[in-house]
C-alpha cells in the first residue's frame, strides 16, 4: 500500500558503501505496517552498488526516493536531507540496520499518548550476536535498561542514552537541532543539546531497531567516535550544565575516562580541585594541582560540583548511593559521567 498525497513520516537514510546490508534495511522499511511514509535514501557518493540497490527499490515502490549526493559525510548530507523531508515527523535509520515492522506505528502511538513529546526513541538489539564484544553487550544492556525520561536525563553523560537510528522526531524539533560537525559524535552532541534545552523525549521500551555492529561502522573506525572525542563532547556540554558557573570541581575516578575528561575540561578552563580515587599508587599525590584522596576522606561540607567518572556500572551505583547518603542531589550537586 502506498500513501496518497503528503506522507506523515519521512525516513532519513544516509548511505555510504553499504551494498552488503542495504537491501535488508530497505526491505524492513517497505514492510512497515504504517503505510504513510517516504524514505529519502541519501547516497553519500558511494563507490559500491548501494545506488543501484536504491534505484531498484525506488522503481518497486514510489515511496522510496534516491538522492545522489557528492561525498560530504553524514552530518552535511543528513542536514541536506532534513530540508527535503515532507513529513510532519522524521525517522532516522542507517543503511546497515533493520527496523521492526511495527516501529513507525508504535512510535507514532507514543506521540499520540503524550502530545508534548518532541522525540521518541526505542530500545535496540545489537547484531549479529557472534560479533559482539563484552563492552558492546554491556552497552546494549545499559541502553535497554533506560525506560523513563527521568533515567534518560539522569544518565545522559554516561553514554548516548538513545541510539540515533531509533529516533522519531517532530520535524520542527529536528530542524531546531540539526547535526553539527564539532569533531565529536554528532548524534551524542545533538542528544545533549536537546536534553539540556528541555526537549521532551520519550522511550518505547521495545526493541524496534536491530543495530548492526561491524568493523566498518563509523563508531569503530572514525576518530570522531574515540573515547577522547566523547570526553570532549561531554566536557563541552558540562560547561553549559553543572559547570556553567563553576571554574573548579571534584573529580571522582582517575582511570582512562577520568583522565580524558579532566584533560578536556582543563582545555575549557575548568580545573579539578580534588580527585577521589581508590588506586593506592595515587594516594597523597597531586595531579595537575589536585590532591588525590580516598572516598572516606571526602569532606561532607565540600562545596564543589562533583563529576563521577568511572566505567563500571556497579561502581557508578556505589558512588551514587554514597553521595546521596551524604545529602547530595543528582544532577544539582553531582553528575555521573562515565
Amino acid at each position: 500500500m502506498e500513501s496518497t498525497g503528503r506522507p506523515l513520516i519521512s525516513i532519513l537514510l544516509p548511505v555510504f558503501n553499504e551494498e552488503a546490508w542495504l537491501e535488508v534495511a530497505l526491505e524492513s522499511i517497505r514492510r512497515q505496517s504504517f503505510p504513510y511514509w517516504e524514505c529519502l535514501i541519501l547516497d553519500d557518493g558511494s563507490t559500491d552498488g548501494s545506488a543501484r540497490i536504491a534505484r531498484r527499490y525506488a522503481g518497486l515502490d514510489s515511496r522510496f526516493h534516491l538522492h545522489a549526493l557528492p561525498h560530504a559525510g553524514v552530518v552535511e548530507n543528513a542536514n541536506r536531507g532534513i530540508a527535503l523531508c515532507r513529513g510532519s515527523f522524521v525517522a532516522r535509520m542507517d543503511g546497515d540496520d533493520w527496523m521492526h515492522p511495527e516501529r513507525l506505528a508504535v512510535q507514532l502511538a507514543a506521540f499520540e499518548e503524550e502530545p508534548e513529546l518532541e522525540v521518541v526513541g526505542s530500545h535496540v538489539e545489537l547484531y549479529p550476536k557472534k560479533n559482539l564484544s563484552k563492552g558492546m553487550e554491556e552497552y546494549q544492556s545499559w541502553l535497554n535498561s533506560i525506560r523513563t525520561e527521568q533515567q534518560l536525563r539522569r544518565d545522559a553523560f554516561i553514554e548516548c542514552p538513545l541510539a540515533n537510528p531509533s529516533l522519531l522526531f517532530r520535524k520542527e524539533s529536528l530542524q531546531r537541532f540539526l547535526y553539527r560537525d564539532c569533531g565529536w559524535p554528532e548524534d551524542y552532541d545533538q542528544m545533549l543539546r536537546m536534553l539540556l534545552s528541555g526537549v521532551r523525549i520519550g522511550i518505547c521500551p521495545q526493541k524496534l531497531i536491530r543495530w548492526r555492529d561491524h568493523r566498518g561502522r563509523l563508531t569503530r573506525c572514525d576518530p570522531r567516535y574515540s573515547l577522547k572525542q566523547f570526553a570532549r563532547c561531554k566536557a563541552h556540554h558540562l560547561c553549559h550544565d553543572l559547570l556553567k558557573n563553576q571554574r573548579h570541581y571534584l573529580l571522582w575516578g582517575y582511570g582512562e575516562t577520568g583522565r580524558l575528561l579532566q584533560q578536556a575540561l582543563s582545555q575549557l578552563g575548568r580545573r579539578a580541585a580534588v580527585i577521589v580515587d581508590l588506586h593506592p599508587g595515587r594516594m597523597g599525590q597531586r595531579i595537575h594541582g589536585a590532591e588525590v584522596i580516598p572516598p572516606h576522606k571526602l569532606d561532607p561540607s565540600i562545596d564543589l560540583p562533583i563529576l563521577a567518572s568511572v566505567a563500571r556500572a556497579s561502581a557508578r551505583w556505589e558512588i551514587r548511593r554514597f553521595l546521596k547518603q551524604r545529602g547530595a542531589v543528582e544532577p544539582v550537586d553531582f553528575r555521573i559521567v562515565a
